[in-house]
């Protein structure tokens, strides 16, 4: 009995000297947000007032010294995420994770990004505000990395602390850029597609691109494998950083508002992580004020509002990279024909170094069209070269500089304007609404033409030259709107208007969210705040219960077990709003996988879990169900030749057999609530244990599901259990005739540091719906519980 006493105390006492040491670690290494701190290279004293969100509130007497206070603070509460993002783009993640990690190192590495930025970075004006105010920034960066705490996290992977340079920053963008396109997923199935199954196959597919959409709509108004795919697939699961994904945003007009301002909403969809990846702040010196949401390493924001204009951004969803089979000479396979004769591959040397085993070094071959995909993605087993042709390194690219400065630093309508005509990749739609009641939607990338009837989502012939860019086009040519006459623009990665008379191609969205928006906006004349906030929420898909009617059409309801008979009839009365707990969310999105299972998978083979989850086997959905004849239908691993009314039936039973298994025979028990969960997973918390406990945010149940405007992304699998990975980075709404009560909200908090309370404080308000204000009145801010002061040194 004294034995267990002495072992109660010892382990109650073990326990005290675990949390005080607990207290002192998370003391010595959360940022600092009260106190003096004095760095070098500040004219005047800055006054940061952190609010009870943690934001920055940054108030300087001139410009320079306000973004090194910038870089400074982000630092502090970001800096593990900047090293992941910067080791990512330049293919440095094996280096501090180990050998899981060499085949994305290998990809970015050999993508071009780092040349591409020594390239930009040698063209660089360097008297430009930009360019002096970047460097004040990156200077406040490196300062923290010699002043402030080592975050917890690099201890945990024992590497050290490096200077930040101007080629980081480029590099972030380059990864932005490549995660926006979609080409390099789909590209090579389609491709598989027609060399197996013939043209029939392909059409079916592609042919549905021009079928079921809400186009965006362009008018100018007076201004006030699948080997590839699969590989791409477990490179993008191995990420430890976001990936970018689609977006939402809409903007209306003075007439459109029940105050008679613009009010503008954007939520760019990103991939789930911890920390989430915008990083907020308010800087505010004698010439300039902007309430931004930055990047991880990036000094100016790519979303932004202060008292005079708004912008946002979403993905345009162009298609900007282009696959090329090269053909090697026969007699020397460093040269490869061209129309001219052949010529050489450029060579460049790669070395992987790898955490505690050996260095990896590697070629790439790079002919006119870009990389070798074969040499820097292992799975590539195409007999002939393919390379990547992608806008991003083919042109001199101005985003970071010129485009992401222009936007935060715009005084007028017509000088925002010079932003979105300077993007080149990746394509983004840029939402604009300004105080004077303008409002803009512009597709901003470098288009480009191709000769006639040239099929760009399969491989093209790199040989020939019959396959090249023809003509690359201006940027007035390029969709847009600004003031139209029906109010409002919006945006939601779809199908962008016509150029030169044809739709321009691209891995465009269905319609659902972009149909869901302009059904909303038009259902009433005018529109507050408050209902601004109701539907960036919104969770009521537009197209689903049609798609129900049209798939379900021809199924043998006569033949329907009693639990079958149940299933049906709640999903027949579906109205597509995905509450937690609606039970025919649950039927209908186990119907869709059961559904492409049944008519891709024979076909598709390896490459259909890829299929499953790409723009295109969206798309395709609404017409495929409504097909009554079809070269899908017919399963080929058998010798029956099937129909469509055999896949009904059988995607209809696989369907409710597979719920009464995984979620029990009582129908009304299948709610979604029991199969939909997000989890913010760090990139030391996917370790599991303790790390996930400490690291990590979540799991929690939520509401919504894919493509509605409260999109919560997953993947459709055989498991019936659907984990978000993706959704609105950011909810925001701003409001013209209220400006200073703006709102917007992160899925987890501001900071990244484990032992801030900003870590994840918002992330209960945001699965709820909920939102914080975004400050810009002075008076307010400076009531703040934390001030920072960054004295001169």
């Amino acid at each position: 009995m004294k034995l267990l006493k002495k072992l109660f105390f010892f382990f109650i006492g073990l326990s005290f000297l675990l949390l005080i040491a607990y207290w002192f670690i998370g003391k010595s290494l959360s940022p600092d947000y009260n106190g003096e701190i004095k760095i070098s290279g500040l004219k005047d004293k800055v006054t940061v007032f952190y609010d009870d969100n943690g934001v920055p509130h940054i108030n300087a007497q001139n410009n320079e010294d306000a973004l090194r206070a910038f870089g400074y603070v982000h630092a502090q509460d970001r800096l593990w995420q900047m090293e992941l993002i910067r080791r990512l783009a330049a293919g440095r993640l094996a280096e501090i994770f180990g050998k899981d990690l060499v085949r994305v190192d290998k990809l970015f590495s050999g993508l071009g990004i780092e040349e591409a930025a020594v390239n930009g970075i040698a063209k660089i004006d360097k008297t430009t505000e930009a360019y002096k105010l970047t460097m004040a920034y990156l200077d406040g960066v490196n300062q923290f990395i010699d002043k402030g705490a080592t975050p917890l996290e690099f201890y945990l992977v024992g590497v050290e602390k490096e200077k930040y340079t101007l080629k980081d920053i480029y590099n972030v963008f380059g990864y932005m850029a490549f995660s926006f396109a979609a080409a390099h997923k789909t590209e090579p199935i389609l491709t598989e597609v027609k060399e197996k199954y013939g043209e029939a196959h392909l059409q079916e597919l592609i042919g549905s691109f021009s079928k079921n959409l809400t186009i965006n709509k362009t008018q100018k108004n007076p201004e006030i494998q699948a080997a590839m795919s699969e590989a791409m697939n477990i490179i993008y699961d191995k990420l430890p950083v976001s990936s970018f994904m689609g977006s939402n945003s809409w903007v209306l007009a003075p007439e459109k508002t029940k105050n008679g301002k613009v009010i503008l909403a954007n939520d760019p969809h990103i991939g789930f992580s911890q920390p989430s990846v915008w990083y907020q702040s308010h800087i505010k010196t004698p010439t300039y004020e902007m309430y931004g949401f930055n990047l991880a390493l990036t000094p100016f924001p790519l979303l932004g509002h202060n008292r005079e204009y708004a912008y946002g951004l979403t993905m345009l969803a162009n298609d900007d990279i282009d696959f090329y089979i090269e053909e090697n000479n026969p007699d020397n396979s460093l040269e490869y024909k061209t129309e001219n004769g052949f010529e050489k591959y450029k060579l460049f040397d790669k070395t992987i170094k790898v955490k505690g085993g050996q260095d990896t070094t590697y070629q790439i071959k790079v002919s006119r069209h870009g990389p070798i995909m074969n040499d820097i993605i292992d799975q590539v087993n195409y007999d002939k070269p393919i390379a990547m042709q992608w806008i991003y390194t083919k042109l001199p690219n101005q985003l970071l500089l010129d485009v992401s400065y222009d936007l935060s630093h715009a005084s007028s309508i017509e000088s925002f304007k010079r932003a979105p005509a300077n993007v080149h990749a990746p394509g983004l739609n840029i939402m604009y609404g300004d105080a004077k009641g303008n409002v803009a939607w512009f597709s901003s990338a470098k288009l480009y033409q191709v000769r006639d009837s040239l099929c760009r989502q399969v491989y093209l012939d790199g040989a020939s030259g019959k396959d090249e860019i023809t003509e690359f086009l201006e940027f007035e040519e390029n969709p847009q709107a600004i003031n139209p006459d029906w109010n409002f623009v919006y945006s939601a990665n779809q199908q962008i208007d016509t150029v030169r008379g044809e739709l321009y191609p691209g891995y465009y969205q269905p319609q659902d969210r972009a149909k869901r928006i302009v059904d909303i906006l038009k259902s009433q004349d005018k529109f507050s705040r408050e209902e601004m906030k109701k539907m960036i929420f919104d969770v009521t898909s537009s197209t689903a219960s049609t798609i129900i009617k049209d798939m379900l059409n021809g199924l043998d309801v006569n033949n329907l077990s009693s639990s079958e008979k149940e299933a049906f009839e709640i999903i027949s009365a579906w109205d597509g709003t995905y509450k937690k707990n609606s039970v025919a969310a649950t039927i209908y999105n186990r119907l869709l996988y059961e559904f492409y299972k049944s008519t891709f998978k024979d076909e598709m083979g390896k490459g259909f879990a890829v299929f499953l989850n790409t723009q295109t086997a969206k798309k395709i959905l609404a017409t495929q169900v409504k097909r009554q004849e079809s070269v899908w239908w017919d399963d080929v691993t058998t010798k029956t030749v099937e129909t469509r009314s055999d896949i009904i039936n059988t995607t209809f039973k696989n369907a409710v057999s597979f719920l009464q298994n995984q979620l029990g025979d009582n129908v009304d028990n299948w709610t979604w609530d029991r199969v939909l969960s997000v989890e913010h997973e760090h990139a030391i918390g996917k370790a599991g244990g303790l790390l996930r406990k400490l690291f990590n945010v979540g799991p929690f149940k939520t509401v919504g599901g894919n493509e509605v405007l409260n999109n919560q992304i997953f993947d459709l699998d055989s498991t019936g259990y659907y984990k978000v990975k993706s959704g609105p980075s950011t909810r925001r709404v701003i409001d013209f005739s209220d400006i200073e009560n703006s709102v917007a909200v992160l899925p987890t908090g501001q900071s990244g540091n484990v032992f801030s309370p900003y870590y994840k404080n918002q992330a209960t308000k945001y699965v709820n719906g909920e939102f914080v204000k975004m400050k810009l009145n002075q008076e307010e801010i400076e009531k703040s519980e934390n001030k920072l002061v960054l004295l001169p040194e």
